[in-house]
């Protein structure tokens, strides 16, 4: 059963079991006020309040960027495509920094001079600054504002060949924040049927041209993927091209290996528990 959240009052109350995803400021605002906003579907012009400027209106999607990437700059407002572009929002920026809501600085690098972010995020930021002996090391959709790449990172760059994108259904690994592979979503098999249950993955890695950097990103990546395909629910996790290249032609064809990829003729193959 999904979740549902009904109001009453100014307080909010979670039916057991249920959990529900926190509203933005906008509809903070609005959403107690309108009693057919509760549950799981609304009508989109419910969520209209005549009564917002456009003033307050651009401030709540200010902070709606701030909570999802923590760290504004120029680029990630242009990914998130915000009508007026960086100059519209740099007003409401400086204002909160004047009120001590968020800080200027130089947080990424390469990303200019203009960049905002809550305090919180400045923090967490120099306490990631030096890496610790194990890398962590993430599996999220290549769309998920937790991946700065395509956003407010460029991807880095490849001479020839597929590119990785913000798309759904791609996913990339990223170790102590630095991208080291882009995982295509399925496609149909190369005949133009699925004469499988499944499609096919084309996997692109980043890794350093030191052989043993290289090696340990490679083992990570696998490692990764591996386990990635345990959360697929019963699907199975099909693998077949490596960097353009057939995978048994790959580096990372051990490395699959060693992680519990099977080799079969249409690739390698994973198969969750």
């Amino acid at each position: 059963m999904g979740s549902r959240v009904v109001w009453r009052g100014d307080e909010r109350h979670v039916r057991r079991g249920a959990r529900a995803a926190a509203p933005d400021a906008l509809t903070q605002r609005a959403t107690p006020r309108v009693a057919h906003l509760a549950g799981r579907w609304s009508p989109v012009s419910a969520y209209g309040d005549a009564s917002l400027t456009p003033t307050e209106r651009l401030t709540a999607r200010v902070r709606q960027l701030l909570d999802r990437h923590g760290v504004i700059t120029r680029e990630i407002v242009q990914a998130e495509e915000i009508d007026g572009g960086f100059a519209a929002v740099y007003g409401v920026l400086r204002a909160m920094e004047e009120a001590g809501r968020v800080r200027r600085g130089y947080f990424v690098a390469g990303r200019g001079a203009a960049q905002f972010a809550l305090p919180g995020a400045v923090d967490r930021l120099r306490a990631m600054r030096e890496p610790g002996e194990d890398p962590a090391v993430f599996t999220i959709a290549a769309t998920d504002p937790a991946n700065p790449y395509g956003a407010a990172l460029n991807w880095p760059e490849r001479d020839e060949g597929r590119k990785p994108m913000r798309i759904a259904g791609a996913l990339v690994v990223l170790a102590d924040g630095r991208l080291v592979a882009w995982l295509a979503k399925d496609r149909p098999s190369s005949s133009g049927t699925r004469s499988v249950p499944w499609g096919e993955r084309a996997l692109l890695t980043f890794v350093e041209e030191d052989p043993i950097d290289a090696g340990r990103t490679r083992t990570l990546i696998a490692r990764a993927l591996a386990g990635e395909a345990a959360r697929a629910h019963g699907a199975p996790f099909f693998i077949d091209e490596v960097d353009g290249r057939p995978i048994d032609e790959s580096p990372m064809a051990e490395p699959l290996r060693d992680a519990g990829f099977a080799r079969t003729p249409r690739g390698y193959l994973k198969r969750s528990a």
